[in-house]
């Protein structure tokens, strides 16, 4: 068995890394493998994943992400030259470009650096994030990536040499499928820019005016004969889950656009019961500005919940087989985004076919199967 260690930035904050971290984490430590999760700063609202950790975790500084003093640096250096002392030979992963511009210098010999990236190419040619992959991913052992395709689009744009794909695991698999009966729009995630449910309202409001029933936005969304809209969308609702600094602002644009009675604001639901939130479902809608690979997709099509999502990168696309699993639509195209959800409104029969495929599919992300391939990883690092 290895040592592996997990580096986050922030370890313990409500987000996509440090979720995947502490699942894969778990599994891993369930698998006799000694895991330590480290957070390089604290959560200002520490999130707890994982009820009863096999894990070890670990705090460095006691500040928020931000800017570090030179006497923070200089105890940041002997805490982890302290910590990674003590441990046996194996891995350190760090989970983004900060972290391994942060560590890779300090890691011991006895400690194979492997370096991930949870977002997309399209997301990191748009920031500072490339260039940081570029420069200091080469070096590592390994380059992780959540999907062949940014695999792929790394190896060839920022030249690395050491690219490999490893996508992010489904932290359980349901015993039972939504029925997708109920007529519910589920929007899940943070309520931040980046997330754009604002393009979701709208999308939701034109196609409950009947507005998306154009032979154009049906090209667009992949749909057959005319539908509709209107009556497909009656009775729809549109719910959204999660919180975040947009929550005010959604709502006066829902009221702006005519369907605040009909966009219903969930709050936080706790994990444990986000179950019960997708067996209660239809579609799953993404309108995020870009992803990397999307759990909530992932989790929705395990209950066989069909996903209408902007294709924003190669790890949505692993999802959502367009036409196949769930219906793509170009990004930030609202109108097609709004046909696409009349057509799944419109037919129980697409639901049902859609869902299952995406259920069947989904499969190969269980935890279990995504824990081999961690473990292949470390195999073929060490070959």
């Amino acid at each position: 068995m290895n040592t592996v260690l997990f580096a986050c930035m922030d370890a313990d904050t409500l987000g996509g890394i440090q979720r995947v971290t502490h699942t894969v984490a778990q599994g891993l430590a369930g698998r006799g493998h000694e895991v330590h999760v480290v957070g390089l700063h604290r959560a200002e609202r520490p999130f707890r994943y994982v009820e009863r950790p096999a894990y070890h975790h670990h705090v460095i500084h006691g500040t928020l992400v931000g800017k570090v003093s030179r006497a923070a640096v200089r105890r940041e250096h002997r805490r982890l030259a302290g910590l990674f002392g003590r441990l046996a030979p194996g891995f350190a992963v760090m989970t983004s470009p900060g972290v391994v511009t942060r560590l890779k210098s300090l890691l011991p010999g006895h400690l194979l650096p492997i370096g991930q990236y949870h977002g997309s190419y399209q997301h990191a040619r748009g920031s500072w994030h490339l260039r940081s992959v570029r420069g200091h991913y080469g070096g590592l052992e390994k380059a992780v990536f959540v999907s062949e395709d940014d695999a792929w689009l790394f190896s060839e744009h920022a030249l690395l040499p050491n690219t490999w794909s490893l996508p992010n695991p489904l932290p359980a698999w349901p015993s039972r499928a939504s029925g997708l009966t109920g007529r519910r729009v589920l929007g899940v995630g943070r309520l931040e820019g980046v997330k754009r449910f604002d393009r979701l309202i709208s999308a939701f409001a034109l196609a409950c005016r009947g507005a998306a029933g154009s032979p154009e936005r049906r090209a667009a969304a992949g749909g057959p004969g005319a539908v509709d809209g209107r009556a497909a969308m009656d009775g729809w609702e549109l719910h959204l889950i999660g919180e975040g600094a947009e929550r005010e602002r959604l709502h006066a644009h829902a009221l702006a656009c005519g369907v605040a009675d009909r966009v219903v604001f969930r709050g936080a639901v706790p994990a444990a019961d986000m179950g019960l939130e997708y067996l209660g479902g239809a579609v799953l809608g993404l309108s995020s500005e870009h992803e990397g690979l999307p759990l909530v997709v992932g989790e929705a099509a395990s209950y066989g919940v069909p996903s209408v999502a902007f294709d924003v990168s190669g790890g949505v696309r692993s999802l959502v087989l367009d036409a196949e699993t769930g219906l793509l639509v170009p990004p930030a195209d609202v109108d097609a985004f709004a046909a696409a959800l009349v057509r799944l409104a419109g037919s129980a029969d697409e639901r049902r076919r859609l869902g299952a495929a995406a259920r069947a599919h989904v499969g190969q992300f269980r935890l279990d199967r995504v824990l081999d391939r961690w473990e292949e990883l470390f195999e073929h690092v060490t070959r």
